[in-house]
């Protein structure tokens, strides 16, 4: 895709493609989910909330226009310190309560950004900061980001990973950062497994598609052997993670 003048291609945009800087500020293509996108990024703007782009209208071109967040996003899953996973799990316990209660949120607890990987949050001196990328944010339920965060910021079943007990710890220290309750702590492991399925699911859904595709059909299918395999090593290891959690 061309980009004008002065426009720098960002790296990322699986779902939603044409997402450059200018400035800053950062241009996506509208789509389907950007009203509510705006009206989420206003909430928590008024809420004081700062771990979250800025929504600044729509530009000439009639593309989003958001506020650019300077840092750095990771290009990989990798393994994080005690300290930053302790402040990814303060920023998403504050992402969710400036939702809760909310008009977004609907019938739903809290609205959920639905994938607070690493790879959609800047880091800034080596701390997370802020979440970028609010295309799948919904209304849902807390344990389904958690969950998620917990998988992709401390579970991994790669042979050079720390051990499964160091992992188990650190999803204690990512529950314990984030305020989970002791009722919800019962279940955080249900919530783990359920979102490793529904990324494969989420994959499988995207073989053979027509253009443009998220992916080839060999990347895709990678993806899928990788969730499944994470959905086993997490499966295997249930009590070593449940019982870190107690």
């Amino acid at each position: 895709m061309q980009t004008g003048e002065g426009e720098i291609p960002l790296p990322g945009g699986r779902i939603t493609p044409g997402v450059v800087r200018v400035g800053g500020t950062v241009r996506r293509p509208v789509t389907a989910r950007s009203s509510f996108v705006a009206e989420l990024l206003n909430r928590l703007q008024h809420c004081g909330f700062t771990g979250a782009p800025r929504y600044l209208g729509l530009d000439d071109a009639g593309r989003d226009t958001f506020s650019f967040i300077p840092g750095s996003v990771p290009a990989r899953f990798q393994s994080w310190s005690d300290l930053q996973l302790t402040a990814a799990g303060a920023l998403l316990r504050s992402l969710h309560d400036a939702t809760r209660g909310s008009r977004l949120a609907g019938t739903s607890p809290v609205v959920c950004h639905h994938d607070p990987g690493p790879n959609n949050v800047v880091f800034q001196r080596g701390q997370p900061v802020a979440f970028i990328d609010f295309d799948e944010a919904a209304p849902g339920d807390p344990l389904e980001d958690l969950g998620y965060m917990a998988w992709t910021w401390c579970i991994s079943s790669k042979p050079q990973a720390p051990s499964t007990r160091a992992q188990a710890a650190q999803v204690r220290i990512l529950a314990n950062a984030y305020g989970l309750d002791t009722p919800d702590r019962s279940v955080l492991l249900d919530a783990i497994l359920d979102r490793q399925n529904r990324n494969a699911l989420w994959w499988r859904r995207h073989l053979d598609a027509p253009e443009p595709r998220v992916a080839d059909n060999e990347q895709i299918l990678a993806r899928i052997a990788w969730s499944r395999r994470e959905h086993d090593h997490t499966a295997v290891n249930r009590a070593v993670f449940a019982s870190a959690l107690r």
